[in-house]
């Protein structure tokens, strides 16, 4: 009966052992934060000079990567764009009429939308790419009534200031993904 217990304890312990090994594998955190539309994201972000990992880490966080979606408030495709702000995003690049039924169901065209939209924060916000997360969840005008009224300046550092609990959450979000996604795919 000893070596029955003993025996029982070895194959737990080799279990342990084996599910540590997998666990502290690149293939392991790779199946666990996996990147669908590598190259629309790549194309999109090398048009518009935003950070491919930034594209995937806010497709991450609004979608996991699932194609289709329509939020509660109306956000529609893999990137949740409001049909108002795509057409001020068509309207504005110059891009050809988008159908919400586009942009819910085409990849290819809620990330070019989306990234488009995330370099004009980016300009908005001086190139912070933290304000640009948050603007991105709560909308550029209630960000910069934020910064220009001391409640938050818009530092990684301070994003436990964010008057939104949802735009503190999902900023904090989108950067705990953009750093995973940096280490995992570091030549996306």
């Amino acid at each position: 009966m000893r070596w029955l217990l003993k025996k029982r304890v070895f194959l737990v312990l080799l279990i342990g052992f084996i599910g540590m090994l997998f666990l502290n594998s690149d293939w392991m955190a790779r199946w666990m934060y996996p990147v669908q539309f590598r190259e629309d994201i790549r194309a999109s972000a090398s048009n518009y000079k935003v950070d491919p990992h930034l594209v995937a880490a806010i497709i991450r966080a609004e979608t996991n990567f699932s194609n289709g979606k329509v939020s509660s408030k109306g956000a529609l495709g893999l990137m949740q764009i409001m049909p108002d702000t795509a057409d001020w995003i068509v309207e504005r690049a110059g891009f050809e009429k988008v159908t919400p039924e586009i942009l819910q169901h085409r990849p290819d065209v809620s990330i070019e939308i989306g990234t488009w939209y995330l370099q004009s924060l980016h300009k908005q916000f001086g190139q912070n790419k933290i304000a640009a997360i948050a603007a991105y969840n709560a909308g550029p005008g209630n960000v910069r009534k934020w910064l220009d009224s001391g409640r938050w300046d818009g530092r990684e550092e301070t994003v436990n200031l964010i008057p939104f609990g949802e735009t503190r959450h999902y900023v904090q979000k989108v950067i705990y993904y953009y750093n995973k996604y940096k280490d995992l795919y570091p030549d996306m």
